[in-house]
């Protein structure tokens, strides 16, 4: 009976058990590394350890059924078929990320087809590309919130026009029957500018008397788990 299923392991599909544990060892060897590079380029609030490892898993898997898949034609249609049947309903928190599952699913179909070659250079270019551009962040905006008397509207306009250099735009104006509310956004390398004046914005809109409430706040593209 062990000789029977020795032979049966041995004799699996066209390939032998040794480049079975090839293919599936070199995904796993390959998949370090796009570990390594996740975890440098996503330091900070939006690194998740669990997909960095659900990305290992499936660089592996993906060879797996490459291995299985092979040549056979037939095969490979009832796997796609069975496959589409999975809906993955988990978010993508950042668009590298989308990156990062496709560079799994290359990795392990061609560790699956026995290209290593293919595999290693394409895995060492994009790790060099992430390791110098994967740090790279989009500029955090801010919104600035003034709520005040009607009265004083364009006042405030003004000292916010002159405070930021032109370069805080409007993007929202409400208005009732005896306050006035504005919105206004600008890069943060703008908004430091307030901090190289005598007085911070917020009090010099309070100065000007009649201003109820003024409000900062940090937008940013990017959703932090």
């Amino acid at each position: 009976m062990r000789e029977y299923l020795a032979q049966l392991i041995a004799e699996s599909g066209t390939l032998t058990a040794q480049e079975i544990v090839l293919h599936i060892t070199a995904s796993a060897v390959l998949s370090a590394a796009i570990y390594i590079s996740y975890w440098y380029t996503h330091a900070g609030t939006a690194y998740s350890k669990k997909f960095n490892v659900s990305l290992v898993s499936l660089t592996i898997l993906t060879a797996t059924v490459m291995t299985v898949i092979g040549n056979n034609i037939a095969l490979s249609l009832g796997m796609v078929g069975a496959l589409s049947i999975v809906r993955f309903r988990t978010a993508i928190k950042d668009s590298r990320d989308t990156a990062y599952i496709f560079w799994t699913i290359i990795v392990g179909i061609c560790c699956g087809v026995g290209d290593y070659l293919v595999a290693g250079v394409g895995t060492a270019i994009v790790f060099l590309v992430l390791l110098f551009l994967g740090r790279v962040r989009n500029e955090n905006r801010i919104l600035l919130i003034i709520r005040g008397a009607k009265d004083q509207g364009e006042k405030m306009e003004r000292l916010v026009f002159s405070y930021f250099n032109k370069r805080a735009l409007l993007r929202v104006r409400n208005t009732t029957a005896e306050h006035t509310e504005l919105i206004y956004e600008m890069p943060r390398s703008v908004w430091q500018t307030n901090y190289q004046k005598d007085m911070d914005i917020a009090d010099a809109l309070y100065a000007l008397g009649g201003t109820e409430y003024v409000n900062t706040v940090t937008q940013s593209d990017e959703i932090s788990g």
